[in-house]
């Protein structure tokens, strides 16, 4: 039987020690607690993040290692250039976050069920009504064919959940989004949990201990452009300075 520590719902208590979360299942810390949004910015800004299906207890996460994107060397490839100075479609910053999460949390031919819950889609459209959570959308003319989301906290984005509907679409979002912050003084776009995906993407295995303390010192810091988003608009695929 497993056994991890019980938080509750009030008051806002410190989350355990990252250290104490198990090795199997990899960074399981513990459960409970809530999904405001205080819990969740300490909880991002301590290097954990929730991940549940459909009744369960609120479970959170701390890996080790961390999947993490530098972006002064997150770059697309040659090829890719070459597809997004060709695209048609269109990008737009914080358009539609519901239609962004509804997508993520649809049905996939890889997967069964989905872990963004009726009551994380709630947390998280409150995050961007806070201004916190942010998406990417990415348009074949007025249709919605990709695009991703997360949080920006001080000079880091917390990668959540991505999706695609046509071949490329979620990769496009996703150099979009790290160019842009790049570009805003972003240092590290944090994508949570290895995998090959990733890995492919230009993700870096990163020590736990070491993401923690930069979260630190990262999370304090403002971006030298803090209306990243706002200033972004629309672009076309081929506008975009990767």
């Amino acid at each position: 039987m497993i056994r991890i520590p019980i938080l509750l719902r009030t008051p806002l208590v410190p989350f355990p020690p990252v250290d104490q979360a198990l090795d199997e299942p990899n960074g399981l810390l513990c459960a409970g607690g809530d999904l405001s949004a205080e819990r969740l910015l300490l909880a991002y800004r301590s290097g954990i993040f929730p991940w549940f299906n459909e009744g369960e207890p609120i479970l959170w996460w701390s890996p080790q290692p961390r999947a993490v994107f530098g972006l002064d060397t997150t770059r697309p490839n040659a090829r890719f250039r070459r597809f997004a100075r060709s695209c048609p479609w269109t990008l737009r910053i914080d358009h539609d976050f519901a239609a962004v999460i509804d997508a993520c949390a649809a049905p996939r031919d890889y997967a069964v069920g989905t872990w963004i819950t009726a009551a994380m889609r709630a947390a998280y459209l409150n995050l961007h009504r806070l201004g916190h959570a942010h998406c990417i959308a990415v348009f074949e003319g007025d249709q919605l064919v990709g695009g991703l989301y997360g949080l920006a906290i001080g000079r880091v984005f917390f990668g959540e959940s991505m999706y695609s509907r046509r071949t490329n679409a979620s990769k496009l979002a996703f150099h979009a989004l790290a160019a842009t912050l790049h570009d805003a003084g972003f240092v590290w776009l944090d994508g949570q949990v290895e995998s090959g995906h990733l890995a492919r993407l230009g993700a870096q295995s990163l020590d736990r201990d070491h993401f923690i303390a930069g979260l630190e010192r990262l999370c304090r810091q403002s971006p030298e452009k803090p209306h990243w988003a706002a200033d972004f608009g629309c672009k076309t695929a081929s506008e975009l300075a990767f």
